[in-house]
Order: C-alpha cells, then structure tokens, then sequence
C-alpha cells in the first residue's frame, strides 16, 4: 500500500504502480489549485481572443450597402441599390464655406454617371449649425442655387451620440482602419468601391474636381470594368 507523506505525495509500495505514477496522482492539492487557476486563465484569454477575432470579422464583412437612409422625399433609399457603382459619399450643408464646392460634385457627377459613378449628399447639421433648413428647405437650395441632380438624402447626425448607423461604420477604424476617425467638418468625402466598401476619404478642404479626387474616381472606374 502506499504511504501518504507530510507534502501530499503517495509513497509507493511492493506491488504498486511506478513512484513515478503514483507521485503523480497523488499530487500536492496546492499544486492541482494552481494549474486548475492557470487552465481557467488561458480558456479565459482564448475566449477573448475569439471574440475579438469574430467581431473583426464581422466588420469586415461590412459595407454602405449594410445600411439604409431616407431620400430627401422621406422615402427608404437603401443604399444596396448602387452596387456595382462607384459612389461618392458627402455630408453636405447648406451654409458652409465648403459650399460652393456643389458645383464641383454636380460637375464630376456629370462627368462619370454614365460610367457608373454616382454622388450621394447627405446634410448634417453639426458643424456650425450650417444646415439648420428642413429637408424640403434643402432640396430647394441645391435646386435652384447649384442645380443639384444627384441623389440626396434626409438630414442625419454624422457626428456625436445620435450618429447615424451609417456613419457609425464609415468612421469605426476597427472596420475602416485606413479611413476611419470622426468627421472634422462638412463636405468630408468618401470614395465606395462597387463592393460597398471605402476605397479613399478625402476630407473637406479637398475639392471634388482636384486631381486627388478625379484620379481615384477614374482609377476606381477602371478597376471596377475588370
């Protein structure tokens, strides 16, 4: 039989399984608390590692076509209906020094919609208060001041705790990690590639026409005829 010592291992005897063995089993009960706290430790950090592993996944599975405004009619306009376009995103206003650049965007729309291009205004009125109108205020505007054709959206929050969906995403690095951080100002861009997701952020100060901008669009184009 074995004999069981001070520590906590087993002694063993004629007949009886290995020393080896038996140390074993008969371990110090200290020792097994600790190796149990160190398995339940490294199962905890896998866990972890999971999660974060299928959240990132997640979110680049993501893209524009995940998520659904209102037309500036107050109609649904998911934004799934442009795949296979290259899209231009902006978060516009109505009395911003940046807003003379809607003759820039209806310019380059113009220029590339039969190509496949399409821009898509989208007022916020968080910077400044510089679009405080109401949507048919806005439309009006665009209309009548800059012959706006392109499609535009119902007013939204781009920034702060009542950000749109949409531009929860456009601005998560964790999805975007080349393009996203928060909107500095109006008239931030976006460039959409016809898969849904960002190819380029250009931010306000960047004219549409600039050859920054045309160059990506072109090269977006280009790509997308492949």
């Amino acid at each position: 039989m074995g004999v069981w010592l001070p520590e906590g291992a087993c002694q063993a005897g004629p007949g009886d399984a290995t020393e080896e063995a038996a140390t074993s089993i008969c371990r110090d009960p200290r020792i097994r608390v600790k190796e149990s706290v160190e398995e339940r430790g490294d199962m905890t950090k896998l866990l972890f590692f999971l999660m974060f592993f299928t959240t990132a996944l997640m979110a680049a599975d993501r893209s524009v076509y995940d998520f659904t405004l209102n037309s500036i009619d107050g109609q649904p306009a998911p934004l799934a209906s442009y795949k296979g376009k290259i899209v231009l995103l902006v978060n516009v206003a109505s009395r911003c020094g940046f807003t003379p650049q809607y003759t820039a965007l209806e310019a380059v729309y113009e220029k590339y919609k039969e190509q496949g291009f399409v821009i898509v205004g989208i007022p916020a009125n968080n910077f400044g208060s510089q679009e405080p109108g109401t949507n048919q205020e806005i439309k009006t505007f665009c209309q009548t001041k800059y012959s706006v054709t392109f499609p535009m959206m119902s007013k939204v929050s781009v920034k702060g705790d009542d950000k749109t969906p949409l531009y929860q995403f456009l601005t998560d690095k964790a999805a975007n990690p080349q393009t996203g951080g928060e909107i500095q100002w109006n008239f931030t861009k976006f460039l959409i590639g016809p898969d849904g997701h960002v190819l380029a952020r250009f931010e306000p100060a960047v004219t549409p026409d600039s050859p920054e901008v045309t160059a990506a669009i072109e090269k977006a184009i280009a790509q997308a005829k492949k």
